[in-house]
């Protein structure tokens, strides 16, 4: 079946649901991008660095590493260095703060993807169900139609339903891998933040 007889068989859900699937892809590969980019540097190849610069008491060069690295864990590094002469609370908060920046700009546009997962499904029943009903109807109005008439009918309709789940699956898949990376790099950014915290409480000390 091509996609031509796929669209004319769906009718209007088809439609729909194909511009819900261009969507959730623009979405899934901008996402998939902006992992990839802020996951190049390891963290622990990253605070090897910043800890070496620390030591030596060399704070712009650690600084300049932060700004040239594609990271949310640099940005919450960062944070702490542009304030290691305020006291440690301040600095604390505001490393917080930043993670909390970094974690809404990770999450950006994933809630797009979980909803076509969520609903795209039932778009297609409701398509699904539009067509049995359409079908039963043209029965009853020509008068005329026996068992093949029924099930072409609602082979057409089951159209909907297929390409529901076609859309729907991936999303969700998508869905959940985000969610894994952002957790991933949540708890990259806590750790980077504790650690630069001891090495600059080291350094005042």
């Amino acid at each position: 079946m091509s996609l031509w007889q796929m669209l004319h068989m769906g009718g209007g859900t088809v439609i729909v649901l194909s511009l819900l699937s261009m969507l959730s892809l623009a979405v899934i590969l901008e996402r998939a991008i902006l992992y990839y980019r802020s996951s190049r540097l390891t963290r622990d190849i990253f605070m090897m660095d910043i800890a070496g610069q620390i030591r030596r008491g060399n704070f712009a060069k650690a600084q300049e590493i932060c700004q040239h690295t594609e990271t949310p864990y640099a940005a919450v590094v960062g944070t702490g260095l542009a304030l290691r002469n305020s006291p440690g609370e301040i600095m604390d908060n505001a490393m917080e703060r930043q993670i909390t920046i970094e974690t809404i700009k990770l999450e950006r546009r994933t809630a797009i993807i979980g909803t076509i997962g969520s609903t795209a499904v039932y778009i297609g029943l409701f398509g699904t169900v539009l067509g049995i009903i359409r079908a039963f109807h043209d029965i009853s109005t020509q008068g005329s139609g026996g068992m093949g008439v029924v099930i072409n009918g609602i082979a057409e309709a089951l159209v909907c339903t297929a390409v529901g789940l076609c859309v729907a699956v991936p999303a969700v898949i998508a869905f959940n891998y985000c969610q894994s990376r952002i957790e991933r790099f949540v708890m990259d950014m806590d750790l980077a933040a504790s650690e630069a915290r001891d090495l600059l409480t080291g350094v005042r000390a």
